[in-house]
């Protein structure tokens, strides 16, 4: 029986994989409810929250930055896009490392180094500067996603797998509404180094936290670091026709967020809304609805399907961003809230079916995802920004809207796909 089927944990190098029947797997995965799964997801949980308000801790703070160094949105949008682009480039190399020191070691690793370049991030004295911090930022951070997403699949019964995965990004939609709020607040009154300094050391709580809480890995085989391995496993993951398709979704799902919340403080500072701080960066509480869409994601899938689930998202972020372009503030907010529910929605059915399709190198195959992911997030930010410099809010939301049109003409592919296939199935049956 293969590894997707039961479970078992298989990995790049491995000599030789060690089976796991149903009946162990049942017994010895955890659960909800069971031993260890509370723990563990609130250890990720929190790993996801100091992950995504590291991640984009100045993303509220950008017209500050602009007018502190006097910079133009596109230019200050770069402290954003230099840190998710270091996750995008980082996150395959720490993922092979997860699959030679394990799973924790790698995200324990990860959080010690981003928390200390966190505290730094306060005192840079040029944008240069920052903007390069927050690329050895993005790096280190590369070690949480896709060792996150392993972990799972590895240490979860398979049933389980889509709502611990749900729980783990709903971690990330609170940190990155968390950084977000709190940044604007203690902007308004103490400057945005300090708004990223309270966020630092935020997350050096959680990093700590998350050590502490998270059970040891009891299904984790070491792998190689043999180069020739990785490539070769990689090579297998996009040669998989569905994993592409998942790669080229979240990617785009993560183009229409990037690109939004980029951009959003700039629209609510100037006419006709003209904003405070403070509350442009509480308006980033409507992530909470990110966290209810995330954590239900697999009550989703079992009603619709992973393709109906994954239209629904498509179309419930494409409606946010026809709504954001009204002139009324309860509109915009309505467009927000859409908009971050259905990209949550997406991601999380997305990347828990990259963690079930893959059937070894499960840390490659996640890390592929989330790098392709936050290329989206690179390309989002700094398009969104050029955009919106170019053609206001209306452009931010064009790019958006092609983004999922790219988002359903491909889960249409996918559907006509799987009916050939099944088509094809019938008529060697018979």
């Amino acid at each position: 029986m293969s590894p997707a089927s039961t479970g078992a944990s298989t990995v790049v190098g491995a000599a030789t994989p060690v089976p796991v029947s149903d009946t162990t797997a049942a017994d010895s995965r955890m659960t909800p409810g069971g031993p260890g799964y509370r723990r563990m997801s609130l250890a990720l949980f929190l790993a996801g929250v100091a992950t995504f308000a590291l991640l984009y801790s100045t993303q509220a703070l950008l017209p500050l930055i602009s007018g502190e160094f006097g910079v133009a949105a596109s230019e200050a949008s770069w402290t954003v896009a230099a840190a998710t682009g270091g996750l995008a480039l980082f996150v395959l190399p720490m993922s092979a490392l997860s699959e030679r020191f394990g799973r924790r070691t790698v995200m324990t690793a990860s959080l010690a180094v981003a928390v200390s370049v966190g505290l730094l991030v306060p005192f840079a004295p040029s944008l240069g500067v920052l903007v390069v911090l927050r690329a050895v930022q993005g790096a280190a951070l590369a070690g949480l996603p896709a060792s996150a997403q392993a972990y799972l699949a590895e240490e979860v019964r398979p049933k389980a797998l889509v709502t611990a995965i749900g729980l783990f990004v709903a971690g990330n939609s609170v940190g990155g509404m968390s950084g977000r709020v709190i940044t604007g607040w203690v902007a308004q009154e103490w400057g945005w180094r300090a708004a990223v300094g309270v966020i630092g050391v935020i997350a050096v709580g959680c990093a700590i936290a998350f050590r502490l809480l998270l059970p040891t890995p009891r299904h984790f085989t070491a792998g190689s670091l043999r180069p020739r391995v990785l490539l070769d496993t990689v090579r297998d993951h996009l040669a998989n026709p569905l994993l592409r398709r998942l790669y080229a979704i979240g990617a785009l799902f993560m183009t229409v967020f990037g690109g939004v919340y980029t951009v959003i403080g700039y629209r609510l500072t100037g006419a006709p809304f003209g904003l405070p701080q403070g509350i442009i960066g509480s308006i980033f509480l409507v992530y909470l609805v990110g966290t209810v869409s995330a954590s239900t994601a697999g009550r989703l899938v079992g009603r619709l399907g992973r393709r109906g689930a994954l239209y629904l998202a498509g179309g419930t972020t494409a409606a946010g961003l026809l709504f954001s372009l009204a002139p009324s503030l309860p509109l915009v907010l309505l467009g927000l809230v859409l908009i971050t529910a259905g990209f949550f929605a997406g991601h999380a059915v997305a990347s828990s079916a990259v963690s079930k399709t893959a059937t070894r190198g499960r840390a490659q195959a996640s890390a592929l995802y989330q790098s392709m992911y936050y290329v989206g997030s690179s390309v989002g930010s700094t398009v969104g920004a050029t955009a919106f410099h170019a053609d206001g809010w209306s452009g931010t939301v064009g790019v958006g809207l092609l983004a999922v049109v790219g988002v359903v003409t491909i889960t249409v592919l996918g559907t006509r796909a799987a009916r050939v296939a099944a088509r094809q199935e019938l008529v060697a049956a018979h």
